[in-house]
């Protein structure tokens, strides 16, 4: 690899040496490659721009392959029509891997190739290190997902999954606007960490001499909104939690939150099932998905009681202490880390209960009051609440309830949560000014990609996630070995 990367070097000290600036500027583009592709014009004039992805040379003429972010097309060089100087440039200092604007004129080849005869060539970004050979040159995971942009590079398909994501978010944005729902910006730095159970990212403000924490969900502020008079308002948010990091979970994940004034958890659920129904209509065309070999049908919708299932299953009820949970649930051979039953060790119970029904979305309701310190109680059974969580392929990717607005009831909620934290004050201050009955709705965007893109894990859906310290300091043309 070093020696690759000195020879690099070499040339583009070569090319300097000639006067040509090997990382050049504007360039103007006159269209994208899948344009000259369909329809294909013979003849026809084209100043294009791209990286080159293979390169033969064939006597005094060159064919390389250059993709754009679109597509590739095949770029035919001849040293009488470019000129001798200019095409010994090309074929002595430009490598696979360089990014160069092309201009010229389309033809196709004997064997019917569409192609561009280069006219001229500028040099717009010399590549210093080698490209991977193909797929088999970067099957490190970490890898991948340390150095994202080499994966975009040699791998479509995953180009193909965030193309899927921003199709995603731009659907169920335009869902909710049609709808009336304002879109908002909530701070992510907040003097108190609430909406969602969750460890907190800590940061101290200096000018302010603060401590603040990174949101773990904009809850609180969006609700806020509504004592203020929006009626209707959504956002598509970066939330943190500083937890541990595993196939479904990235300390950094991004959530759609939207709040309906003078709603409740059932008209969250109809929401719920429109924004995912649709936009799987949209963006794969049906509601009919394949997940890790399973088939999914988002045309079937079913309600579970978690109240029932718990009471069935592990003979736990809703009036029991958690050490109680934790005692039977071991009785039954679950295996439960520490003093405490994390939310993630729940969601796994439910998710194995769920197992059987794993073909079609599910929405597990009835969930104990205990766990659900900002939903309104059933009427019918105070020790429930009205919220449901969603689950899909085993996975859950929704959280929604009626909100819970009484002011009183809030503050008591908090302080059988607080175990000697702070409350919220400015939150119950605002309920004490009276905020309409609402349903509220959590999608977590990340995990709905997943479904939708057939991903394993959430690091294949996140362009950039979080990951571990490299295990060594690479130096200039050598390749970290990508473990964690």
């Amino acid at each position: 690899m070093s020696d690759i990367f000195k020879a690099r070097q070499e040339k583009l000290d070569l090319l300097r040496g000639k006067g040509i600036d090997p990382f050049g500027g504007r360039f103007p583009v006159s269209s994208q490659i899948k344009d000259l592709i369909t329809p294909f014009r013979e003849g026809a004039k084209a100043v294009i721009a791209g990286r080159i992805t293979a390169k033969r040379k064939h006597g005094k003429s060159v064919f390389c392959d250059l993709r754009d972010e679109s597509s590739r097309i095949q770029i035919y060089l001849k040293d009488d029509i470019l000129g001798k100087k200019d095409f010994d440039i090309f074929d002595s200092a430009v490598d696979i891997g360089d990014i160069i604007g092309v201009k010229g004129e389309l033809f196709k080849t004997r064997t019917g190739e569409p192609t561009l005869k280069a006219e001229g060539f500028t040099l717009l970004a010399k590549s210093l290190r080698p490209l991977p050979e193909k797929w088999h040159g970067l099957k490190d995971v970490e890898t991948r997902y340390r150095q994202r942009y080499l994966d975009l590079i040699v791998n479509s398909r995953v180009k193909e999954i965030f193309r899927t994501r921003s199709s995603i978010i731009k659907n169920m944005r335009s869902i909710l606007d049609a709808k009336g729902y304002l879109e908002v910006e909530t701070p992510m730095m907040q003097p108190i960490p609430g909406g969602a159970a969750g460890k907190p990212f800590k940061t101290h403000h200096e000018a302010l001499d603060m401590d603040l924490y990174l949101r773990v969900a904009p809850e609180i502020y969006l609700k806020k909104l509504l004592v203020g008079g929006f009626e209707k308002v959504y956002e598509i948010n970066k939330s943190f939690r500083n937890e541990g990091i595993s196939t479904r979970h990235n300390p950094e994940f991004t959530m759609l939150e939207a709040y309906t004034a003078y709603g409740d958890c059932e008209g969250a659920m109809e929401l719920t099932k429109e924004l995912i129904t649709e936009s799987a209509r949209k963006v794969l065309g049906g509601t009919k998905l394949k997940y890790q070999g399973r088939e999914i049908d988002l045309d079937k919708w079913e309600e579970v009681s978690f109240a029932r299932i718990m009471e069935q299953r592990y003979g736990i009820g809703p009036d029991e202490e958690e050490a109680e949970w934790i005692r039977k649930l071991k009785k039954k051979g679950i295996e439960i880390d520490g003093k405490d039953i994390s939310r993630t060790q729940l969601i796994n119970i439910i998710a194995d209960l769920l197992e059987p029904k794993a073909d079609h979305p599910v929405f597990v309701i009835d969930m104990f009051k205990d766990l659900c310190p900002l939903a309104k109680v059933k009427k019918d059974a105070p020790l429930l609440t009205d919220r449901f969580e969603l689950f899909i392929g085993g996975i859950e990717v929704a959280n929604a309830y009626s909100e819970l607005n009484d002011p009183i009831e809030q503050r008591d909620r908090f302080k059988e949560q607080a175990e000697g934290g702070r409350i919220d004050e400015d939150f119950v201050r605002a309920l004490e000014y009276g905020m309409p009955p609402a349903g509220g709705l959590g999608i977590g965007v990340d995990r709905i990609v997943m479904l939708f893109t057939d991903s394993a894990s959430i690091r294949d859906v996140i362009l950039f996630p979080q990951l571990r310290k490299e295990s060594q300091t690479t130096q200039p043309g050598e390749e970290a070995d990508g473990r964690a």
